[in-house]
């Protein structure tokens, strides 16, 4: 429950109703939040790990201001059927590996988590995965069949009669009498739906021999939106204050899912839809083909703090298309540089206005909790670091507390850097000494070395430093 003593309140862009929403705990004790998690057949690259980071934000924002909360994310690793929907995703790249489907979702799935990390993320309070889940979506099913909401096609497949929910279509504004037949993202079983439009809970097994199930309508598995509801509704309680995913899945992931959870429960299952906005990559959108999709990986191939990334999202709004670039995220890199290293100073300054601290941190709040306006919030904390009016230490004492909310680890010291390959350390150790001992050459020589591995070499009072050249 929001603490007595903060009068802050959260407003976000429902995509429901298209306009600022609050953000509110619907039993008055815990905010339930359910976030679309990864279908882990392969690498999140930065796109979706930018949808991820928008969980993390709203989670610390609220956690700060005294909410407790309840996060659930999924993990899909059955029923995502590929775009020319002849097969399972897992499948699909389990056969590409020559590994078991449930070999390839552990691998990934634990990459994921890896990331998360990278990113400082926080970890939700439960990943359920989509396997695990199957008596959930039976029971789920069922009650939707009872209630006349879905119906066993002649194939022996289960589909939701997209007709009986009078409300299809609020989230993303299609309407189903303008969905044409065969649209790209549905199955297209031929004369074994009732409406066009209808799409698969279940899904018969046929010739399919791995990652099928006992159901009560025979050997097979379960469509993709059926299980966020189950999850969802069973996690959370039946009610979700909160629901979050990136834009991609509004439609019809998020139509479908909001059709089949209200009519299980009998009324509006979640209170706010949020959606993250596109990324693009140096201007293109990513894709295989383009050869430009982008891992969290691929930062630490070329040395660059991963938090990075995140300082990078955090530049932009949510909700606006973001094209990100390796320039912007070397410039990041230095600006958290440059902030660690300044804080490492600040700290030890007794001098500290603690009034000022108090409204600084209040106005960056604010804007914060206006639809997470995180560009406004930086320029802000950018400006704090600039003054010549306010003293080291409530600098120090701003940027401490706010840390907290941006995630961007700015405590660590900036000397706290990735390992330095072993031979690369030798070189190191070597010109240190030719330095010492006035063998000005050969410390040129291997400075130059050094800078052709990466390793920029600088030479102060104190003696030799480095870092990684960007």
């Amino acid at each position: 429950m929001k603490s007595s003593t903060t009068n802050y309140e959260i407003r976000l862009f429902d995509t429901k109703s298209r306009q600022l929403m609050p953000l509110t705990s619907s039993d008055g004790e815990i905010l339930r939040i359910y976030g679309c998690g990864p279908t882990v057949y392969r690498d999140a690259h930065v796109g979706n790990m930018r949808t991820f980071l928008l969980s993390d934000i709203v989670i610390r924002l609220a956690k700060f201001i005294g909410y407790k909360i309840k996060f659930i994310q999924n993990i899909t690793d059955v029923g995502h059927m590929s775009e020319d929907f002849i097969e399972d995703k897992m499948l699909a790249q389990a056969k590409k590996e020559s590994k078991d489907p449930y070999e390839i979702a552990k691998i990934y799935e634990a990459r994921f988590h890896s990331d998360l990390k990278l990113l400082n993320i926080n970890p939700a309070d439960n990943y359920p995965k989509a396997s695990e889940c199957i008596d959930l979506m039976h029971d789920l099913i069922s009650k939707l069949i009872t209630k006349g909401h879905a119906y066993v096609g002649s194939d022996n497949c289960v589909y939701f009669s997209a007709q009986s929910f009078a409300g299809y279509g609020a989230i993303s504004g299609n309407r189903l009498d303008s969905l044409k037949p065969g649209h790209r993202f549905e199955y297209t079983e031929d004369g074994a739906k009732r409406f066009h439009a209808d799409w698969a809970l279940w899904k018969a097994a046929e010739n399919r021999t791995e990652m099928i199930w006992n159901s009560p309508w025979g050997k097979g598995f379960p469509g993709w939106h059926i299980e966020c509801s189950a999850m969802s509704l069973h996690y959370l309680n039946n009610f979700v204050d909160l629901h979050l995913g990136g834009i991609d899945l509004r439609f019809p992931h998020h139509e479908n899912e909001r059709a089949q959870s209200n009519c299980a429960i009998d009324k509006e299952a979640v209170s706010l839809w949020v959606h993250g906005e596109h990324l693009l990559f140096e201007g293109r959108k990513m894709a295989k083909s383009a050869g430009n999709v982008i891992l969290v990986s691929d930062l630490l191939d070329r040395n660059l703090d991963p938090l990075s990334l995140r300082l990078c999202f955090l530049e932009n709004r949510y909700r606006s298309q973001m094209d990100l670039s390796w320039d912007s995220l070397k410039a990041a890199h230095q600006t958290i540089k440059r902030w660690r290293d300044k804080i490492q100073v600040w700290q030890s300054s007794k001098e500290i206005n603690l009034p000022e601290v108090k409204q600084m941190v209040h106005e960056i709040i604010t804007d914060l909790t206006d639809d997470l306006d995180t560009p406004r919030a930086l320029q802000k904390l950018r400006k704090i670091e600039k003054s010549q009016d306010l003293s080291d230490g409530t600098k120090f004492e701003v940027f401490k507390e706010l840390d907290v909310l941006f995630g961007l680890a700015l405590l660590n010291s900036s000397s706290s850097k990735a390992e330095i390959p072993s031979h690369l350390n030798e070189l190191l150790s070597r010109r240190a000494k030719a330095r010492s001992m006035g063998d000005f050459a050969e410390s040129d020589r291997l400075r130059d070395l050094l800078a052709e591995n990466d390793i920029l070499v600088k030479d102060g009072k104190d003696g030799q430093s480095w870092d990684w050249l960007i």
